[in-house]
């Protein structure tokens, strides 16, 4: 937080370790591993023994740039839903991130400028290529260079990055260049000399999206949870109820009812309040 908005985001900070449990107002609270980036979290209320669980933006598959996803019991499991349809059935990222270092290697005179978000998405992706090999130096946008150095000071690998300024934009030759969607797209990138965009995301699954977003390389990787990992998670937490959230609600809640699980979207309980 204090990274992205300054220090002065909020009048108050406490930390909270993983497992850390603290009692507020009547209520037990504590945080567990999401999986969904670094230091991302789940929140487990409980009160006279009963749990309620927000997963909030999770995935459960291995990521070395994030905490590992930890499954907890509860009685109600608050669930993102944002790639709640069984069409997202991600691929595996190993194979999706090789695309770039492929694709590179049959046009090394090109620049491959791929869209991630500043927080997570770019550690990942950069994190990932080192992993398979990459080494030459990844060219990053100013806004990713402060986040990249809070995940290198937790010894998490992104190997050597410059960032793109006025002097060598116009320079570059055969580099992977990592940017904000917002910015792929932006003034910023027009100054970088024979470019492939790409993106990478868990909507580029969605072909029709890719072909409007004018996405030369897409690349599927996500940090939200698919589709099997939405319904595995749910069976395994035992939850006797869900509630759904951020996505595609009314999908899962049929799943849900088929499998004999109590389930609403969480904007109908809010109305009904």
């Amino acid at each position: 937080m204090k990274i992205r908005y300054g220090n002065e985001c909020a009048k108050n900070f406490q930390i909270l370790k993983y497992g850390e449990r603290i009692y507020v107002d009547g209520i037990y609270i504590t945080l567990y591993p999401a999986g969904h980036i670094l230091g991302s979290a789940q929140v487990l209320l409980e009160k006279k023994g009963y749990k309620v669980l927000v997963t909030g933006d999770f995935k459960t598959i291995p990521d070395a740039t994030a905490q590992k996803f930890e499954l907890i019991k509860t009685n109600t499991l608050i669930t993102e839903a944002t790639f709640g349809l069984p069409i997202f059935c991600h691929p595996d990222p190993s194979e999706e991130i090789k695309k770039i270092i492929t694709s590179l290697k049959a046009n090394p005179e090109s620049n491959y400028l791929i869209g991630v978000y500043s927080l997570g998405k770019a550690q990942r992706v950069i994190n990932m290529l080192r992993v398979l090999g990459y080494t030459n130096e990844i060219y990053i946008h100013g806004s990713i260079k402060k986040i990249n150095q809070y995940y290198l000071n937790r010894k998490i690998n992104l190997g050597r990055y410059i960032q793109v300024d006025k002097d060598n934009i116009k320079l570059l030759k055969g580099q992977i260049i990592l940017a904000p969607p917002s910015a792929i797209k932006d003034v910023w990138s027009r100054k970088i000399n024979n470019k492939v965009i790409g993106l990478a995301s868990g909507w580029m699954a969605i072909k029709q999206r890719a072909k409007q977003k004018l996405i030369e390389l897409p690349i599927i990787l996500s940090d939200h949870a698919d589709w099997n990992e939405l319904t595995k998670t749910i069976k395994s937490t035992e939850a006797e109820k869900v509630l759904i959230t951020h996505g595609q609600e009314d999908c899962l809640k049929y799943w849900c009812k088929k499998n004999n699980i109590n389930a609403d979207a969480l904007d109908n309980q809010n109305k009904e309040l």
